[in-house]
């Protein structure tokens, strides 16, 4: 598992520089963006082998080893939305060259009324792909938001085991173990009310934008 686990922080630190590149004009940078999405796609197939790996380390080891991993998760989801955003970024750029270029080679006729009749079915078009775009961004924001709650939660789950295990090796008194129960619970209750805020937020915005 070691050895899986430091090939695949390998892996996301050579991303990270890989995007440094994409903003270097001498760079072909559609294969630098092909090498990035190879790298997230191995990136998560390592993931899926490691949680499996997770469970055949000794049980002193697990959570230790669980939080690495998640990490690695955390790490790629982020990698994962900065591609996309670019690929947006590059996507609206193109688009604002082409319409350009269209107006730059529209023929006027000789007619006294030069006014350009404008196209309000693309403009509306366009109008919901920014918007359709707004909320891909929102949502990919929110799935990292919740998906960062759920690892404290695995966090929190993991301190709380070990300091059982303290408690029972030191003797601690039943009075402050149920003082640090019912912290972890009162943490559960505050993770569950942030997830279900973000979820709200993110249906409204989604009926306000599409609906």
């Amino acid at each position: 598992m070691e050895q899986l686990y430091h090939e695949t922080n390998r892996i996301i630190q050579e991303t990270h520089q890989c995007f440094q590149e994409l903003n270097n004009p001498k760079v072909d940078s559609i294969f630098v963006e092909n090498t990035i999405s190879t790298k997230i796609a191995t990136v998560n197939a390592n993931c899926d082998r490691l949680d499996v790996l997770v469970f055949k380390v000794p049980v002193s080891q697990r959570s230790n080893a669980k939080m690495r991993v998640d990490q690695l998760k955390y790490d790629i989801r982020h990698l994962q939305s900065a591609l996309q955003n670019w690929q947006q970024k590059k996507q609206k750029r193109e688009t604002e060259i082409q319409d350009r270029e269209q107006l730059l080679n529209r023929r006027f006729t000789s007619n006294a009324d030069t006014t350009i009749d404008l196209d309000y079915s693309l403009q509306q078009h366009n109008s919901m792909n920014n918007a359709h775009r707004g909320i891909d961004e929102m949502l990919m924001t929110g799935q990292n938001v919740l998906g960062s709650l759920h690892s404290q939660r695995d966090t929190l789950k993991g301190a709380h085991k070990r300091i059982l295990d303290i408690g029972n090796t030191l003797g601690l008194s039943n009075h402050t173990m149920k003082l640090i129960e019912r912290r972890i619970h009162e943490d559960k209750y505050v993770l569950l009310g942030g997830m279900a805020v973000t979820t709200v937020i993110i249906v409204g915005i989604i009926y306000y934008f599409v609906l």
